[in-house]
């Protein structure tokens, strides 16, 4: 394992929240370019964790490296794959105008009260290394609900596809480890500690080139 690969396994591993599963009322899916998150999600209700799947994602990234060039939004794109996995329509929720993590949670919130639909509990998919800053977001916007975090079970080896290399998984990591820095101070998410392994990490990531998904 060189110096890049010792680094990057260092923030993957701090983003991933280790929460473990119990049973919720909605599985809540945000979207990406990443199917594979559906594809877990659907497992997770076809296993029963809750009885409800709610997909959340419009038309987000245009131009970047989280872009999908898809022609409809993240989250009917994503329901789709979970019908084709045989999860009933019924059971299916869209918000399909979010463009970021915080609009997933705050579209979602407000379809679920203009529906009244009473959720307590749920269960966050998400990327993996998009794990703690989901959980960061929601417990901001959403502080009553009661939430865990989980996401495909994929090592930091196993992760990257012909559609996104590892170095693009190294950019978008770097990138939300910032914001998990900074934006506390925004509003948009509740602080976490970063331990000083892990910052020291993101700096020599920075100083190796990784600095495709910062922000200014």
């Amino acid at each position: 394992m060189d110096n890049v690969d010792k680094l990057a396994h260092i923030v993957w591993d701090y983003h991933h929240m280790n929460h473990e599963l119990r049973k919720a009322d909605c599985i809540f899916v945000l979207g990406s370019h990443d199917t594979r998150v559906a594809e877990q999600g659907a497992r997770l209700f076809l296993e029963g964790w809750a009885p409800i799947v709610l997909f959340s994602g419009g038309i987000a990234h245009e131009n970047d490296l989280l872009a999908t060039n898809w022609k409809k939004p993240e989250a009917e794109v994503f329901a789709d794959i979970v019908m084709k996995m045989g999860v009933p329509q019924e059971r299916i929720l869209i918000e399909n105008k979010a463009k970021n993590v915080g609009e997933n949670v705050a579209f979602t919130k407000k379809l679920l009260e203009e529906r009244y639909i009473n959720i307590k509990s749920i269960i966050a998919v998400q990327k993996p290394y998009m794990e703690r800053r989901t959980y960061a977001t929601i417990k901001e916007i959403w502080p009553e609900m009661d939430c865990i975090v989980t996401s495909p079970q994929i090592s930091f080896a196993e992760y990257p596809t012909e559609t996104i290399s590892k170095n693009d998984v190294i950019n978008i990591m770097v990138g939300d480890l910032q914001r998990i820095r900074l934006y506390p101070a925004k509003g948009f998410q509740i602080y976490q500690e970063i331990p000083d392994e892990v910052w020291n990490a993101y700096e020599q990531l920075c100083k190796l080139g990784f600095t495709k998904h910062l922000i200014l």
